[in-house]
């Protein structure tokens, strides 16, 4: 299996894409932070304020179901996948070519 550069990655997918990906619409939130309903499980309230994310760092968190991490492990968690095949999962819907680690 070839291997992967996650840094590089996170560091080219920014989260608004993952959260787009993912139909999260923000109920509330300034700047860089934004609160809403937590893409990862149902909510019965439909201005919940239970998930934050801050665009800036790159990191989320959901007060309910206790996830949290970056945009890639945002991913995996909303698609029930591993962290690799979650990273080729969403280059391939962003139409991007997964960043590989070139060896010497």
């Amino acid at each position: 299996m070839p291997g992967l550069d996650f840094q590089r990655l996170r560091s080219e997918i920014p989260m608004t894409e993952v959260l787009e990906l993912l139909g999260f619409v923000a109920t509330n939130g300034s700047g860089d932070q934004l609160y809403g309903p937590c893409p990862l499980h149902v909510t019965t309230k439909e201005r919940s304020r239970r998930f934050s994310v801050n665009l800036r760092t790159g990191r989320f968190y959901c007060r309910e179901c206790r996830r949290f991490g970056n945009q890639l492990e945002l991913w995996a968690a909303a698609r029930h996948l591993p962290i690799y095949d979650a990273a080729l999962d969403l280059c391939g819907r962003l139409h991007r070519e997964p960043p590989w680690i070139q060896r010497w």
